[in-house]
């Protein structure tokens, strides 16, 4: 089901699990915040679980300990495209009857175990926002096998209208007007205009197409990365395990667990005064004000998610990226790492 973002994508899922007031989700901090608004979007709580350091996705067994009577969901998120652990989750949400919402909207091409991201929960979610893989523009999509859950979809994305409501122009006959007929004007439940529309999806046929070149091309670029800057003892790589094929939504690195948030802020200025761009990647969801205003959350409460966010740097990463660029970047990044240690000393 096409629909015009990821967040919407989300936000429909959650209203089709007929999730509400009085219910919890579980879910990731460390990730865009989309993650956990699609659950106060339909009124339920985000309960979040800390992460595994490696993966960078939620703990397993801090995922089970989390569990309670009123879970009625939860959204496993592939950060940064990251697919490790989804099959333990899907596992834990089937032991405990309820339904595992994959956000892959990081994760399109990548593959894990032999099962491409999408196909691990009950359903998924994929974005296509210029920085993904593809891009429609803006647009997303769910993907589910379960045929009631889709219908739902479908109708709520489309203002409500029944499953096989007819477009403006399918008129009366001998009607030249344009009136419409039908179910067009009927709506069955409260919907949304979350439709993708035509000459989005258009852009995100053409890229399709394109996608097994773009994975390669991104790949490749990653591993360039690796190469240049994977025995820097300053810096620690992305995990990627190997029964993981990565499709590469971004490249982030991690300055070393020694360097304070600070010090990091101060090497994204540096490498930003050189014009390369770069940025910390992700604040926690929990530490953004909207959430500690409201729900009370206060940094401490998810002490691996908050460290490694403090240390992110996401650096330039696009298709065509050369290795010579790759080297500029890599030699910046030293630099000012040189300088963070030379204050230091």
């Amino acid at each position: 089901m096409a629909v015009n973002s990821g967040t919407s994508g989300l936000h429909l899922v959650m209203q089709a699990l007929n999730i509400g007031p009085g219910d919890e989700v579980i879910t990731t901090p460390f990730s865009f915040v989309a993650s956990a608004n699609c659950i106060l979007m339909v009124g339920a709580k985000p309960v979040f679980v800390d992460i595994d350091p490696v993966s960078l996705n939620m703990d397993p067994a801090k995922l089970e300990a989390a569990i309670t009577p009123r879970t009625k969901a939860i959204i496993a998120v592939e950060t940064f495209g990251n697919p490790m652990h989804m099959d333990t989750y899907a596992a834990i949400a089937a032991k405990n009857e309820i339904p595992m919402v994959e956000d892959c909207c990081e994760a399109l091409g990548t593959v894990y175990k032999g099962r491409p991201a999408g196909h691990f929960g009950r359903v998924g979610v994929f974005g296509f926002y210029p920085n993904k893989q593809i891009t429609t523009g803006e647009g997303g999509m769910i993907v589910t096998d379960d045929e009631r859950l889709a219908e739902v979809c479908r109708s709520l994305r489309n203002q409500g209208r029944p499953l096989n409501a007819p477009t403006p122009l399918e008129t009366k006959e001998g009607n030249t007007g344009g009136t419409p007929v039908g179910s067009w004007l009927k709506h069955e439940r409260l919907g949304y205009n979350f439709r993708l529309p035509e000459i989005n999806a258009a852009l995100g046929v053409a890229q399709m197409r394109r996608l097994d070149e773009i994975i390669e091309k991104r790949q490749a670029v990653a591993r360039m990365y690796i190469d240049r800057l994977g025995g820097n003892p300053h810096l620690v790589m992305p995990t990627v395990s190997p029964e993981t094929l990565m499709s590469w939504f971004v490249f982030v690195v991690r300055l070393a667990p020694s360097y304070t948030a600070d010090e990091r802020d101060r090497v994204i200025r540096g490498l930003r005064r050189q014009d390369i761009g770069t940025a910390d990647y992700f604040p926690c969801i929990h530490l953004q004000s909207f959430y500690q205003h409201h729900f009370g959350f206060r940094p401490g409460m998810f002490p691996i998610a908050e460290t490694v966010s403090q240390r992110t740097l996401a650096l330039p990463f696009f298709n065509d990226l050369t290795s010579r660029e790759i080297d500029s970047v890599a030699q910046a990044l030293e630099v000012m790492i040189g300088q963070e240690n030379l204050t230091r000393t």
